[in-house]
C-alpha cells in the first residue's frame, strides 16, 4: 500500500520541483522561445502560481464531485481556456483579468475545503467562468514568433496535466481533514495573490 501511495505521489513531485522557480511571481513579462511554440505554451502554466494553483485546484474540486463531475469539469475549464486564449491572441481584452484569476484561485480553495456539492452542471460553469479568465491570459502572453496552434497545444496539455494532478491527489486525500486543508491553504495562496492587485 506504502508503495502505491509513493508511486501515486511521484507525478505530482515531479511537477512541484519542475515549477518552483516559476513560483515567485506570477507574470514576469518573460517567454520561453520554441521553434513551434508548444515548449512556451506548455510552459505557461507553470510559470505562475496563480495559474498552477488554479489548474490543480479544479482537479482536485472535480474529485470531491465524483462521478461525471471528474471529466466534465476540467473538460469545460480546458474549452472555455482555449475560447480566451483565443480571445487573448487576437488582442480581445476581458475586464480584471489578473484579479478573476486570483479569484479563481479563492473560490476553488474555498470550495475545497467546505467540501461544496453544487449539481455538475452548475460547476461545470463556474469552473468553465474561471477558464475564460485564464486562457486570456495564456493568449495575450503568447510568443509574437510562436505557433499559435502549437502554443495552444502546450497549455491544453500542460493545463490537462495539472487538473490530472488534482485528481490524483483529490483520489488518495481522505475528505476531511486533509482535503479540507489543502482547501484552506490554496484558498489562502489565493488572496496572496490577490493583495498586490
Amino acid at each position: 500500500m506504502t508503495r502505491m501511495i509513493r508511486a501515486a505521489l511521484r507525478p505530482g513531485l515531479v511537477v512541484a520541483l519542475a515549477v518552483v522557480p516559476g513560483l515567485a511571481e506570477a507574470h514576469t513579462g518573460l517567454h520561453l522561445v520554441s521553434a513551434d511554440g508548444a515548449a512556451a505554451g506548455f510552459a505557461h502554466p507553470f510559470l505562475g502560481a496563480d495559474h498552477l494553483l488554479a489548474m490543480v485546484a479544479v482537479g482536485l474540486w472535480a474529485a470531491s464531485l465524483g462521478g461525471r463531475a471528474r471529466w466534465l469539469v476540467p473538460a469545460s475549464f480546458v474549452a472555455l481556456m482555449a475560447l480566451g486564449a483565443a480571445l487573448g491572441g487576437f488582442a480581445v481584452v476581458l475586464p480584471a483579468v489578473e484579479p478573476m484569476i486570483a479569484l479563481s484561485v479563492i473560490a476553488l480553495g474555498v470550495l475545497i475545503a467546505l467540501s461544496v456539492q453544487v449539481p455538475v452542471a452548475a460547476a461545470a460553469a463556474l469552473v468553465a467562468s474561471f477558464g475564460l479568465f485564464h486562457g486570456a491570459a495564456h493568449g495575450a502572453e503568447m510568443p509574437a514568433m510562436a505557433s499559435p496552434l502549437a502554443y495552444g497545444a502546450g497549455f491544453v496539455a500542460a493545463t490537462a496535466l495539472l487538473h490530472g494532478v488534482g485528481l490524483g491527489l483529490g483520489a488518495l486525500l481522505p475528505r476531511a481533514p486533509a482535503l479540507k486543508f489543502v482547501g484552506g491553504a490554496i484558498a489562502a495562496a489565493g488572496v496572496a495573490l490577490a493583495l498586490p492587485l
